[in-house]
């Protein structure tokens, strides 16, 4: 036991030393009004180019555009909650971004494509508040994408689930 005591102190330690940060240590704290948190960038359609960021949003920017509630069943949760934020069209007419495909990048690095026609098609939101309460990274906050599964029989399968990103710190549109 204490083998495994000194061996972890010894890990964050040299981490901590070597500026590495491990995916339980970014965004720890919770997120303020003035944090940065969702960068929109646009992928030229030559991929040899590098994406050009677009929009930095804050989170008194996104609170600042309309907002949606809804309540759903997830796969993540035992009971139905209530999502609140922006519609993802929003955020995306805001940055003045079009495309055909959205990747949403978690803090994680967990990657999703979404079809861009879901931001019309579907009233998805950029959720940052869960039950009434701001979402940290430890509820899956700071923002979640997130489809209101109840509203279509068509929402309520793997497909739109593997869609959803929790932690979303990014949006690439090509």
């Amino acid at each position: 036991m204490k083998y495994v005591q000194a061996w972890s102190i010894w890990t964050i330690l040299c981490s901590f030393l070597m500026g590495i940060q491990f995916p339980s240590q970014l965004h720890a704290k919770e997120p303020v009004a003035s944090d940065k948190v969702l960068e929109i960038f646009q992928q030229p359609a030559d991929k040899t180019q590098a994406a050009k960021l677009l929009s930095v949003f804050d989170l008194a920017s996104l609170k600042q555009l309309p907002q949606q509630t809804f309540t759903t069943h997830t796969p993540w949760y035992k009971k139905p909650v209530t999502f609140t934020g922006p519609l993802l069209r929003d955020v995306l007419n805001t940055a003045k971004v079009k495309g055909t495909t959205i990747t949403a990048v978690g803090l994680d690095e967990y990657k999703a494509k979404l079809p861009f026609s879901d931001a019309e098609k579907f009233d998805l939101i950029v959720a940052h508040s869960l039950n009434g309460k701001q979402m940290g990274p430890k509820n899956k906050g700071p923002l979640f994408v997130v489809y209101p599964y109840d509203s279509r029989k068509e929402l309520q399968s793997v497909l739109y689930y593997q869609r959803s990103v929790w932690q979303l710190k990014g949006l690439i549109v090509e």
